[in-house]
């Protein structure tokens, strides 16, 4: 298997983005699936390069991604050593990142005979689910979507009242990370961006209109993004597909670090719904 990890990707924004490609170079064109992780989210957290791994001995063309604003860097990919960069970041630079990897993958270089990008995948994690929905009906190259504990709203997350009103007056709210106790910075445009975007920033609108097959995975003890949020992606399209995992929560059973070989039972059982759908 052909791992090549931490590619530079010059982004639209100022910052690259990084991205690994899984895969077995033999020459043949593959299935082309795009993982994007979620918020405080990385490629490389947990058991993601597991998932990475399987999906590429499945026969895909694995690529994970680092959103160009999560706050990690090239030197530091894991974590957040570029506060600046997160509180800076927001769901239109997401949707460019996101574009701009499929432009980077679509220019072939050396991977072109290993690719069929006719047949693209997107898979998205949380609050990447739902950028990756925005994008699949913005986006034709998209052929299929799949959403992991994927997220129904993003207007619902922003605070209201006298909360919103200081974020505003102070132009910066924090926001800790749990693993690592970091006070990160979310700035007041990252407010300001969605309202601006918020008629393409609204996932029931793309999932209503959305052609192609769509997946939902979703575990139903998810304590971060209930199943009520599932249910509604499910609502808004008849052809979708949801499939609910007994036990999993929101991360499928994994955790940072994961330091087992394998995958964990819940994320086992997204990855087969995943695989089985693709495979249709």
């Amino acid at each position: 298997m052909k791992k090549i990890q931490n590619i530079q990707i010059p982004g639209r924004h100022g910052k690259d983005i990084l991205a690994d490609l899984f895969f077995q170079a033999n020459g043949t064109k593959k299935e082309v699936v795009i993982f994007c992780h979620g918020y405080k989210g990385y490629k490389d957290w947990g058991a993601w390069s597991l998932v990475a791994e399987e999906f590429a001995r499945q026969g895909f063309f694995f690529v994970k991604m680092n959103f160009s604003h999560n706050g990690g860097t090239i030197e530091q990919p894991i974590d957040f050593p570029d506060l600046e960069a997160f509180g800076e970041n927001n769901f239109i630079k997401e949707l460019d990142d996101l574009e701009t990897v499929m432009d980077w993958l679509s220019a072939g270089g050396n991977y072109e005979r290993e690719m069929d990008l006719n047949q693209l995948t997107f898979i998205g994690h949380s609050r990447g689910g739902g950028i990756v929905l925005l994008k699949a009906h913005e986006d034709n190259r998209a052929k299929k979507v799949v959403t992991w504990a994927g997220v129904s709203d993003f207007a619902s997350r922003f605070p209201e009242g006298e909360v919103l009103a200081q974020w505003k007056k102070s132009g910066v709210a924090y926001v800790q990370n749990g693993r690592t106790k970091q006070e990160i910075p979310q700035y007041f445009q990252f407010f300001t961006t969605f309202k601006e975007n918020e008629e393409r920033l609204t996932i029931k609108t793309a999932v209503s209109n959305l052609k192609i097959p769509f997946l939902i995975v979703h575990g139903d003890q998810d304590e971060t993004v209930g199943m009520a949020e599932a249910q509604s992606l499910k609502s808004w399209n008849d052809n979708a597909l949801l499939r609910f995992i007994a036990g999993a929560n929101h991360t499928f059973g994994s955790s940072q670090p994961w330091n087992a070989n394998s995958l964990p039972k819940h994320l086992n059982a997204a990855v087969e719904e995943t695989l089985n759908f693709l495979r249709v």
